[in-house]
């Protein structure tokens, strides 16, 4: 069954999206005023979930059960008390920048991956929250993990295998990819293939930064990550990623990545122009697809402004749903395609920036 709402995580709060029979419209929001890093919903209950940064008054997590109706309040995740990020740095709940679900079989298991780099498990649908250790005990975390964008190592990618619920991997900006096939009692990294220019040996087992990582539902062992200096695809399950991005062609640098939830060979991206810029291409706002695991790629811009454009989409803030894509930007717009990319729709100007995009 095709989604019929569509969550948006922004500046300004939760913005839901409805389908109707005249197509999608605005539907109502939540929070107005309060910033929401990340807006999901759990498949398996129908919960949504608000993650909120508060600023002074810190990240708080907000749970519905009735689509919204009603919220509730939950406890936000805490790192035990004398956990440090670094030597002399004590580790404090910044930011909630992942959630996941665990599998069809794990009622209640939820995930949550956080800046300062700590992934925490809930069984109890939010109600109580367990740093992993697993994860947080790597040898070299603090000593080989840390800050891209954000100050300290921050985990904004968490995909459990669809075939295998103690099979999962997290993306961790400074890190690279991790992969648990124990349910999280011992973590590996897996970032052969990955070269990064700016650390001192380029192709180092750890330390790259991934902006975002996917999983292909359909076939497992391909994914796809958009990471800060490339397109890297794996076939593997990690084991080895190859460079796919376009060497003359927009599609590189990005934040946000999407696979066809069938067919592991076809994938989206949304390019910018990197580091100290972080705009649309040529002020050209554009999709690119690929259709045979990156060896070619399909500049998408029917619908999409191709001057003045100042748009860029973060990690979260593309999703697909079928043959639908939707995306938000940071200058609160917001596109949808019912082609798979080949048209596009705008549905909003006059959004508060987009951090995250979700169909239900």
């Amino acid at each position: 069954m095709s989604a019929k709402t569509l969550l948006l995580g922004t500046r300004k709060g939760l913005v839901v999206y409805r389908k109707k029979k005249s197509g999608w419209r605005f539907d109502r929001d939540h929070f107005l005023g309060i910033p929401v890093s990340i807006a999901a919903s759990d498949p398996r209950s129908g919960t949504w979930w608000a993650m909120q940064d508060n600023g002074h008054w810190g990240v708080k997590l907000q749970r519905s059960q009735n689509e919204g109706k009603t919220w509730i309040e939950v406890t936000a995740p805490k790192y035990p008390e004398g956990e440090e990020v670094k030597a002399g740095a004590p580790a404090t709940l910044k930011y909630i920048w992942a959630f996941s679900t665990g599998g069809a079989d794990q009622d209640g298991r939820i995930y949550i991956g956080t800046d300062p780099g700590g992934l925490f498990v809930s069984d109890d649908n939010g109600d109580t929250f367990e740093l992993n250790r697993g994860l947080w005990d790597v040898p070299e975390r603090k000593e080989q993990w840390f800050g891209g964008g954000r100050g300290d190592p921050g985990i904004h990618s968490i995909i459990v295998d669809p075939e295998d619920d103690r099979h999962i991997y997290v993306g961790i900006s400074c890190a690279g990819v991790y992969e648990t096939k124990d349910g999280g009692k011992s973590w590996q990294h897996r970032n052969k293939g990955l070269s990064s220019y700016f650390m001192p040996n380029p192709t180092a087992d750890v330390g790259h930064d991934p902006h975002r990582v996917v999983m292909c539902p359909g076939d497992p062992a391909k994914m796809w990550q958009q990471n800060h200096v490339s397109i890297y695809r794996t076939v593997n399950g990690g084991a080895s990623w190859k460079d796919v991005s376009q060497k003359k062609g927009p599609a590189k640098f990005g934040f946000a990545v999407a696979v066809d939830e069938d067919d592991g060979n076809t994938a989206w991206v949304i390019p910018g122009i990197k580091d100290e810029y972080r705009v649309a291409v040529d002020h050209a706002l554009c999709v690119c697809r690929t259709e045979d695991g990156g060896k070619t790629w399909k500049k998408l811009t029917k619908g999409l402004p191709q001057q003045a454009s100042y748009d860029l989409v973060y990690r979260h803030a593309l999703d697909i749903d079928g043959d639908t894509l939707a995306f938000g930007t940071t200058t609160g717009n917001l596109y949808m395609s019912d082609n798979r990319g080949n048209k596009w729709q705008c549905l909003n100007n006059n959004l508060p920036m987009v951090y995250s995009c979700e169909f239900v």
